[in-house]
């Protein structure tokens, strides 16, 4: 399985993301019983078992709540789901302009997303250290710094991240938008 396909796996799959995080967490010490006397048909001293790891409540993964919360206040799964070769471009730019004013409101609530770089695209830009995990020099003089050049792209950054708290159960930890049932 690629790295991707892996990410992606753990992202929406809850129960996989609990599995992987129950493997990363570190193994519960195995707790020694004094040693026994050595003797001579035995000198291995007696250990007891391991405990077994704790079971990790099922719940909902974090992307789970995050698109929930795109589709609640955004519509954006309606959006996504919908076919829309029918619909002329100016039908889909009007609904669009909607989807895309509130899922940016989602996104800025719960991550606050900045530019890397505060300077605008097509700007000149010099780079004396090693650029570190927030700048990537590309083109064909790309090597290490000192570099110059123009921004391409400014970057992004979630300045914090506060998702909401899955606090249903888990038969509905993986409805994202239950179904509507207008009743007359």
């Amino acid at each position: 399985m690629g790295r991707i396909s892996l990410a992606w796996r753990i992202l929406t799959d809850g129960t996989f993301a609990q599995l992987v995080q129950q493997k990363l967490q570190p193994a519960v010490a195995a707790v020694q019983a004094p040693a026994a006397v050595p003797t001579a048909a035995a000198s291995t001293p007696v250990t007891a078992p391991v405990a077994p790891a704790k079971a990790v409540a099922a719940g909902r993964s974090d992307a789970l709540s995050l698109l929930a919360a795109l589709q609640r206040e955004g519509r954006l799964l309606d959006f996504l789901q919908e076919p829309i070769e029918q619909y002329s471009d100016s039908q889909v730019g009007a609904a669009v302009r909607d989807i895309h004013r509130q899922c940016a409101a989602v996104i800025e609530r719960q991550f606050a997303i900045r530019p890397v770089l505060e300077q605008a695209e097509g700007s000149h830009v010099s780079v004396s250290n090693p650029p570190g995990p927030k700048i990537r020099l590309t083109g064909p003089a790309a090597g290490s710094p000192p570099a110059s050049g123009s921004l391409v792209h400014p970057g992004w950054q979630a300045t914090k991240c506060e998702l909401p708290v899955w606090q249903g159960d888990v038969t509905a930890s993986r409805i994202l938008a239950p179904a509507e049932v207008e009743v007359r």
